[in-house]
């Protein structure tokens, strides 16, 4: 279905319905959804997570009597989230969740007309694909993709089709977010020269989860489904749990946090991935089996490919054995700087009187300003509810109803996905990871990488 439902609409009052119907070789069914403008949308959640139960489910439920949503099922491979996940929905929903075993189940039952993904962070990609192809808008969290063959495959599905997709970069639908947006893009605030990220916490415990552990048993689950393309292995509660804690189930770091700060780099700058990547960190402080970093430091270099003359360096840092979870973004011009700890633009670092004089150069500072109608950054991705992640949400089913662009399309996806998995080439190699325009290939010492 090439046409937009919008677009459809407007043929079917021009050429009349039931012979475009008949042309297109739309189903009843389908033909019922695309102009129902007034329907019940149904949706269906894939992966009964923490991240959905904390925070998909109390931002669905702001919006979904107002925008006539309802849920109607759970797909979870594992018994305990599938039946928690019928239960907690129903008594929300007030009726009946349908439970099943897998997402093969989900949609050859033709249950759900759109569905939110929270899965492992290695099965984001795929599991779009599986939605996309069976025609279900989808609400994907990040990191989209972790590998650049899953990246590429993704984005081929999804745009074959007509979906709507939005990633789970809640920045997106930030007001303070597209106030910094429009002041760059204005020009006012000159060229960015650097931008400094940054994402500290002291918690041993994060993305463990130590008591669950004890409640997973093989055979109340399907380990093969999870693992979907990684290379077999036995099986291991801790990786099913604590992915995040396990390449290649999960970057860590660069996916669950610089995914959501580099997205908005891209965003500001209109420059859509790095032209290298360099790394370094370890394990330094939780040493608990882990195999991904605890701490980790990149530097990105942005700007036209074919002209290293202009752009700006980004760095990120993340530690997990010291920090209050402030996450800090910091733009810096020659001018000042734009902070989104405190959404405010200020001269801070600009070029003085003083100091430009002395090079017969005029002075450079930016103006004192506050961005408008600004909303706090809630960091942790456990927390439900927030502005931020409830305004994504109603974006998102908004454009549902539309059939609009969201703030945070599968491109933003994909190009936070170069960036983490340039840092993760980095990170693995040793190397300095580029990337190659036209094979789409993150490459390090002239070779694509792959784990």
């Amino acid at each position: 279905m090439k046409n937009s439902r919008r677009g459809f609409i407007k043929q079917t009052t021009m050429a009349g319905a039931g012979l475009l119907v008949a042309k297109a070789g739309f189903s009843a069914q389908s033909y019922r959804r695309i102009i129902g403008s007034n329907d019940r949308v149904r949706v269906g959640v894939v992966g009964f997570s923490d991240r959905h139960r904390s925070s998909h489910m109390p931002c669905f439920m702001n919006h979904y009597k107002e925008l006539n949503f309802d849920v109607v099922a759970v797909s979870d491979i594992w018994k305990k989230r599938r039946e928690e996940g019928a239960a907690q929905w129903k008594d929300k929903m007030g009726h009946d969740i349908v439970a099943c075993r897998n997402n093969e189940e989900l949609y050859s039952k033709k249950l759900v007309d759109a569905v939110f993904i929270s899965t492992a962070d290695f099965q984001h990609a795929l599991h779009a694909i599986e939605a996309v192809k069976a025609g279900c808008d989808v609400y994907c969290e990040k990191p989209f993709a972790e590998t650049m063959e899953d990246n590429r495959a993704a984005l081929k599905a999804i745009k074959a089709t007509d979906r709507i997709v939005q990633i789970g970069s809640q920045r997106r639908s930030g007001s303070n977010y597209h106030a910094a947006d429009e002041f760059i893009k204005s020009g006012k605030f000159g060229p960015i020269t650097m931008v400094e990220l940054t994402w500290n916490v002291n918690q041993p415990g994060r993305w463990r989860r130590p008591a669950l552990l004890k409640e997973l048993k093989e055979e109340d689950t399907d380990w093969k489904r999870f693992l979907l393309n990684r290379p077999f292995e036995a099986f291991d509660p801790r990786k099913y749990l604590e992915y995040r804690l396990f390449w290649p189930y999960s970057s860590g770091l660069p996916g669950q946090w610089m995914s959501h700060q580099i997205d908005t780099v891209h965003w500001f700058s209109g420059i859509p991935h790095p032209r290298s990547v360099v790394a370094n960190g370890g394990i330094y402080m939780w040493k608990d089996g882990r195999k991904n970093w605890d701490t980790i430091t990149a530097v990105m270099d942005y700007g036209p490919i074919n002209d290293p003359s202009t752009g700006f360096q980004v760095t990120f840092g993340s530690r997990m054995h010291n920090g209050d979870e402030k996450p800090s973004e910091i733009y810096f011009s020659n001018g000042g700087e734009l902070n989104l700890i405190t959404n405010t633009v200020s001269p801070k670092g600009g070029l003085t009187k003083k100091f430009a004089e002395d090079m017969g150069l005029q002075a450079n500072l930016l103006p004192e300003l506050s961005l408008s109608n600004t909303e706090a950054v809630v960091a942790s991705a456990n927390t439900g509810g927030d502005k931020l992640t409830s305004n994504h949400v109603r974006n998102w089913m908004e454009c549902i109803r539309s059939r609009k662009t969201p703030n945070a399309p599968v491109e933003a996806g994909y190009n936070h996905s170069i960036a983490t998995i340039m840092t993760n080439a980095a990170v693995h190699t040793g190397g300095k990871a580029t990337f190659d325009e036209k094979t789409q290939e993150v490459m390090v010492n002239g070779k694509p990488f792959k784990y």
